[in-house]
C-alpha cells in the first residue's frame, strides 16, 4: 500500500470533512449574501424544470442511498433476510436508475448554461467547476455498475462498506481495506469525497438551507390578531 493510497483513503476523507463543515460555517458567518442557489430561472426557463427535477431526484436519492447503504452494518441486512448478493443487486438497480436520472438532468443543465447567452454570461468559473465535477462523479459511479455485476457475490460491496464504517469510527486501518479494489471505484470515491471539499465555495451551500427548511413544518403556529381601528 503506497503513501498516496494511505493519504487519499485514510486521511483525505477527514480533510474533506473539516473543510466541508468549517468552510460552510465560515461562509454563512462572513458571506451570508452569497448564501443562495443563484437561480437563473428568471433569465431563461427552457429545459430548466426537467433538468433540475431529474438532477435533484437522482442526486438526493444517491446521497441517501450511499449514506444508508454504506454505513449500515451487514448484520442489520442479514437480520432482515437480505443477503450480500441481494443487497448488491438492489444497490446496482437503485443506483443505476437514480444515477441515470441525475446524469440526464445534469446534462440538460450544462447544455442550458452553455447554450443560453444570458445564463452563460452570468455564470462563474465555480459554477462550471461544480457542474463538470458532478458530471465526472456520476459517470464514474455509473461505470462501476458493470464491475459490480461481474462480481455478484457482494464481496467488493462489503469491503467498501467496511471502509466507510472504519472512516466514520476513526479506525486507522481503513485505507488498507480497499488496497485491492478496482481503480474505478477508487477514482469515484475520490471525486465524491472532493465534492465535500469544494462544497463551501460554490452554490451547493444552498443544500444546507434545503435541509433547514424541512423544520418549517414543525414550527409553532403563528397567531395573527386583527387590530381594531382606533386602538
Amino acid at each position: 500500500m503506497s503513501m498516496t493510497h494511505q493519504f487519499i483513503f485514510g486521511i483525505y476523507p477527514y480533510l474533506c470533512g473539516v473543510i466541508f463543515l468549517l468552510g460552510s460555517l465560515l461562509r454563512f458567518d462572513r458571506e451570508q449574501y452569497s448564501w443562495r442557489s443563484e437561480s437563473s430561472q428568471m433569465l431563461a426557463t427552457g429545459t430548466l424544470r426537467w433538468g433540475s427535477d431529474l438532477f435533484h431526484v437522482g442526486v438526493i436519492g444517491l446521497f441517501f442511498g450511499h449514506f444508508v447503504g454504506m454505513l449500515t452494518p451487514p448484520e442489520v441486512f442479514h437480520a432482515l433476510g437480505v443477503t450480500a448478493p441481494q443487497k448488491q443487486l438492489l444497490a446496482v438497480i437503485a443506483g443505476g436508475t437514480l444515477g441515470t436520472f441525475g446524469l440526464f438532468g445534469l446534462v440538460l443543465l450544462i447544455q442550458r448554461r452553455l447554450s443560453v447567452p444570458r445564463v452563460r454570461a452570468t455564470s462563474r468559473r465555480r459554477d462550471f467547476l461544480v457542474l463538470f465535477w458532478l458530471l465526472a462523479t456520476l459517470l464514474l459511479g455509473l461505470s462501476t455498475v458493470p464491475l459490480s455485476l461481474e462480481h455478484s457475490d457482494g464481496a467488493t460491496m462489503l469491503t467498501l462498506m467496511a471502509w466507510a464504517r472504519h472512516i466514520v469510527t476513526f479506525q486507522g486501518d481503513a485505507a488498507s481495506l480497499i488496497a485491492n479494489v478496482s481503480p474505478v471505484f477508487k477514482l469515484h470515491m475520490f471525486m465524491g469525497m472532493s465534492l465535500f471539499a469544494i462544497f463551501p465555495f460554490t452554490r451547493l451551500v444552498h443544500v444546507w438551507s434545503g435541509f433547514a427548511a424541512a423544520t418549517y413544518v414543525a414550527r409553532p403556529w403563528q397567531i395573527v390578531r386583527s387590530r381594531k381601528m382606533g386602538l
